[in-house]
């Protein structure tokens, strides 16, 4: 069932939020002397089972055997070369996904080794253990290339002499220090050299660069941090309360990963939004979770903000943004399909004493299961999820209750569905958010849960993606946008490309976003006013959208651009005919005196370009452009969506 639409008007105007604010909730909270004290000693402290019949009592049998699986397969691959060719290919050509293949496969591997070993306890896997220590021991650089420009050097090879801390170097330690932890003892007996080397390591490459704080813009008091706060600050935690024996230095540097921790809630906005998308707020506000859960249990629970109306909120984000299945709302980079990871939504649920997400979290593990090995990332809150196993098993009749409708006013998003399956999510915000893509005012439109109007979502990440040639790559360009292309300009990046005077409206009759998207526009474009307004009518059970423009003068062209993965049928004046994968038909309609229609599919061609082979199912991508054939100064236009 669907929860009901309120039954009267809520009308909100908006402000662009700076979204930095000194809440500081963690530091204000607890001082470094009450958290010192109530840090639980290294040697008191077990997180995670330490013997194979913990391991049984604390875990399904099948997720188990699915352990051991992993690791046998882990066993039979060799350990992947990571060179100083690999680690140059970055520069050279721009890739990064073969250096990333051998080094994530590397942590990969160890993790499923580890974890295989621990649960089955019989010396299978640690000969091979100790050479995937030893080897990622001797990497220079735990990161990837693509996070070089940190170093002073700022060259395609690491400097050992200037080591810098990145999401993957965190990640590293995680992976070593949990090493250390369930299989210490059997590498003493091997060699006594092998741990003091893993925490020297680990010492040098991540926790004494941190020092210099200032030179990480993810560690910024002043400008919004993203997903890369949250999630290295769950890996440091992990890694230096596993590894660290200096009481003192283990309880100070523990505690300034928390205070670090408070610049990623000073820098959402009061609705606990994500910018970055869902996809990313699995490795933004899910790992602001990770760490949480990882103070709790070292502090016994002493530490802990779960009824902290900000965090209450961030773990909301999450399901206000699922549309059906695994679809999510994938404004910016964030992707459209994802296996939303039901054991940590289950268990964020849970503590946060949120019933909605905790039976969200039901029944996408009952839907999608749990990664069981030492694959990805995150790996602390993987191993937390196969032990919360025990507890819940995997039910494929789970059900929950879907948000009929949100709004975040911080980040401007605003999503509903209708009675008839129809599902509508909009937004205003600016061209400068995380992972941004030029699309204020831009819209989805999903029918039974299958895409229509997409957002056509990111290519591969490469060296252009993240430079000043980011928005040559038409997915980040506003033009393959559900938005207008005005005199041939399209939306330019920046935060003073925004919308003003934005309200949104919650109704027993409709749930709409309005909002004036010309500041969206470069001078050059000639808007003076451009008045949208997206809206699911929720008595004709339609999505409508409708714009009021004034321009500066006539124009030399005007399109409205609508990217779908159906097919597309124009045969038919007035009306575009939208089938999707599943055979459903929608409808496009628009007046065909003001506008001629013609369809393109864009290139997949270049790096960037190859994951839109497979994405969306193999649909691919068809870009709908009505070009108008009024070209007044001002007026008005509408375009209506229904099922048929």
């Amino acid at each position: 069932m669907i929860r009901l639409l309120l039954a009267f008007a809520l009308v909100i105007p908006l402000h662009i939020s700076a979204q930095v604010t000194q809440r500081n909730i963690l530091a204000q909270k607890y001082t470094q002397s009450a958290f010192s004290e109530a840090l639980i000693p290294l040697d008191q402290w077990a997180p995670y089972p330490k013997t194979p019949e913990e391991w049984r009592s604390k875990t399904d049998p099948a997720q188990l055997a699915k352990i051991i699986q992993t690791g046998e397969e882990a066993l039979e691959k060799p350990i992947a070369a990571v060179s100083a060719s690999l680690l140059l290919d970055f520069t050279r050509s721009g890739d990064r996904e073969r250096h990333s293949a051998a080094s994530f496969g590397r942590r990969n591997q160890l993790m499923s080794l580890v974890l295989a070993e621990a649960a089955e306890g019989k010396d299978r896997f640690t000969e091979t253990i100790l050479n995937s220590v030893w080897a990622i021991c001797e990497e220079t650089y735990w990161g990837v290339p693509a996070h070089l420009s940190v170093q002073k050097a700022k060259n395609g090879l690491p400097d050992a002499q200037d080591p810098t801390v990145d999401l993957f170097g965190a990640e590293t330690a995680a992976v070593l220090a949990l090493t250390d932890y369930f299989l210490g003892e059997k590498l003493d007996k091997i060699s006594p050299l092998i741990r003091p080397r893993i925490y020297a390591e680990t010492n040098r490459k991540i926790f004494e660069p941190l020092h210099d704080a200032q030179r990480y813009g993810w560690l910024s008091t002043t400008k919004p941090v993203n997903n890369w706060n949250p999630w290295i600050v769950s890996n440091l935690l992990i890694a230096d309360l596993l590894l660290e024996r200096d009481l003192q230095k283990r309880g100070a540097n523990a505690y300034q990963y928390m205070v670090f921790l408070d610049r990623y809630f000073n820098s959402l906005g009061d609705d606990g939004g994500c910018d970055e998308g869902p996809s990313y707020w699995f490795a933004a506000g899910a790992s602001a979770y990770d760490a949480l859960a990882i103070l709790e249990s070292a502090t016994d629970g002493k530490i802990g903000i779960y009824d902290n109306d900000l965090i209450r909120k961030m773990a909301t984000y999450v399901y206000k943004v699922h549309i059906a299945d695994d679809y999510f709302v994938n404004f910016a980079d964030a992707d459209p399909k994802l296996k939303p990871d039901g054991l940590m939504l289950y268990r964020f649920g849970e503590a946060v004493n949120d019933p909605a997400l905790a039976a969200f979290g039901e029944w996408a593990y009952g839907r999608f299961g749990a990664v069981a090995g030492g694959e990805g990332f995150h790996r602390p809150r993987k191993i937390w999820n196969l032990l919360t196993t025990s507890e819940l098993k995997q039910d494929q009749t789970k059900t929950y209750e879907p948000v009929a409708h949100s709004w975040l006013s911080d980040i401007e998003v605003l999503t509903a569905r209708s009675a008839n399956g129809l599902y509508l999510a909009t937004h205003a915000g600016h061209n400068a958010e995380s992972h941004n893509h030029n699309d204020v005012g831009d819209f989805i439109v999903y029918a039974d849960g299958e895409p229509v109007i997409v957002d056509a979502g990111r290519g591969n990440y490469t060296a252009r993606t993240f430079s000043p040639r980011r928005y040559e790559l038409w997915f980040t360009r506003s033009e393959y946008h559900n938005v207008p292309i005005v005199n041939g300009f399209g939306q330019p990046a920046g935060k003073q490309y925004n919308a003003r005077n934005v309200k949104s409206n919650v109704s027993d009759k409709e749930v709409s976003l309005a909002m004036d998207i010309a500041p969206a526009f470069a001078p050059e474009a000639g808007v003076q006013t451009w008045n949208r307004s997206v809206k699911l009518n929720t008595v004709k059970n339609v999505v409508e959208v409708a714009d009021d423009y004034i321009l500066k003068q006539k124009p030399d062209s005007l399109q409205q651009i609508f990217m779908t993965v159906c097919k597309v049928d124009t045969g038919t004046p007035g009306k575009i005919i939208l089938t999707t994968p599943g055979k459903k038909s929608v409808s496009l309609t628009y007046d065909p005196r003001q506008w001629s229609v013609s369809t393109e599919l864009p290139s997949t061609d270049g790096m960037e370009y190859r994951s839109f082979k497979t994405k969306w199912d193999g649909n691919p991508v068809t870009r709908i452009v009505l070009t108008s054939k009024a070209l007044k100064p001002k007026g008005k236009h509408s375009f209506v969506i229904t099922k048929s």
